[in-house]
Formats: structure tokens, C-alpha cells, sequence
């Protein structure tokens, strides 16, 4: 197991109902997109708000990644919405 620390915002915080959390994931969970997965098993709004249907960004350590990336242990992952700004 390794430990991670997730943060939600705007629609998945509402969403989901946290804004943070610390979870131990299964040592083979490398990638955001492996995270994502092992979420989505929680069922819920979990699974059909992170499916793919509603788009997301993800960062881990606070840099914009790819859901192939690695994902260093202990590493905060933030799940988000795309943001549009002006």
C-alpha cells in the first residue's frame, strides 16, 4: 500500500462531498489513470463523475500531468475540472 493525498474542486468537490483526503491505495496503483479506476470501484457519483462522460484535469504534486504519468509515493493528486478563465 502506498499513501496518496487527493484533492477535489469546483463540481467533484460538490459532487463527491470532500474537498480532501487521505487514502492508502494498492502499491500497484502508478498512474492517475490506474487512480481513477480503483475510485470509480467506489461506485456512485464516484464512478459517473470520474468515467470520462464529464471532463477532468488531474495534477500530481501541484503540476498539470497526463493520466499516464508516474505517480510519486505520497504524492497530493488533484482532480478538477478543466477551467476556462478571462
Amino acid at each position: 500500500m502506498k499513501t496518496l493525498e487527493l484533492r477535489y474542486f469546483a463540481r467533484l468537490r460538490d459532487a463527491l462531498g470532500c474537498q480532501a483526503e487521505r487514502v492508502d491505495v494498492p502499491a500497484d496503483i502508478d498512474t492517475p489513470r490506474q487512480l481513477i479506476a480503483w475510485l470509480r470501484q467506489r461506485g456512485g457519483a464516484w464512478d459517473s463523475e470520474l468515467s470520462g462522460q464529464r471532463p477532468f484535469r488531474v495534477a500530481i504534486n501541484q503540476d498539470m500531468s497526463q493520466l499516464d504519468d508516474p505517480i510519486p509515493p505520497g504524492a497530493e493528486v488533484a482532480i478538477f475540472p478543466p477551467v476556462t478563465g478571462g
